[in-house]
Order: structure tokens, then sequence, then C-alpha cells
């Protein structure tokens, strides 16, 4: 007995569901170890500033309330400077 065109199809998309699920499963295993290296990383920048857990949630609340702007770079606790605009002449036709 042949196998029909639309029995070929289903298999095809069963096929695909299971690759769809283990893909996933790799997805949230993925976001979950993403998920674990920031929670070290930022771990170890609190570690390093040498301050209470107290002082910690002081310096967070104060910039969660808005009285100190919160770092917008990746830069941890660096501000850094706009850079200068580049002095170049503007072409303009006339």
């Amino acid at each position: 007995m042949a196998i029909t065109k639309a029995a070929k199809v289903e298999a095809e998309i069963e096929k695909v569901k299971g690759k769809i699920s283990e893909f996933q499963t790799r997805l949230r295993e993925l976001e979950q170890k993403k998920t674990e290296i920031e929670n070290t990383e930022i771990v170890g920048v609190v570690r390093g500033m040498n301050i209470s857990i107290e002082e910690l949630a002081v310096m967070l609340q104060t910039v969660r309330s808005g009285a100190v702007p919160a770092p917008t770079s990746g830069h941890h606790g660096q501000k850094s400077e706009p850079a200068p605009a580049p002095d170049v002449e503007e072409d303009t036709e006339e």
C-alpha cells in the first residue's frame, strides 16, 4: 500500500513538532544559563563594592526613588562623558 501525500505531510508535521519541542527545551535551558551567569556577575560586582547589605539596600532604594539617576551604560558605576562632536563642516548646496 502506497503512502499518500497527506500521510507524508502529516509525518513531516510530526517531525517538525518534535524538533520545535527540542528547540523550546534548549531555549529554556539557555535562558536559565544566561540568568545564572548574569546573577553571578551581579554578585561579583556587589561583592567588589565592599559595602554592607544594608548600605547596598539604601543605595538601591535611593536609585529607585530617583534621587540619584541609575547608570545606563555597562560601566559599573563609572560615568562616561559624551564623545565630542567632530569638527566637520556641513556641505550646503546652493
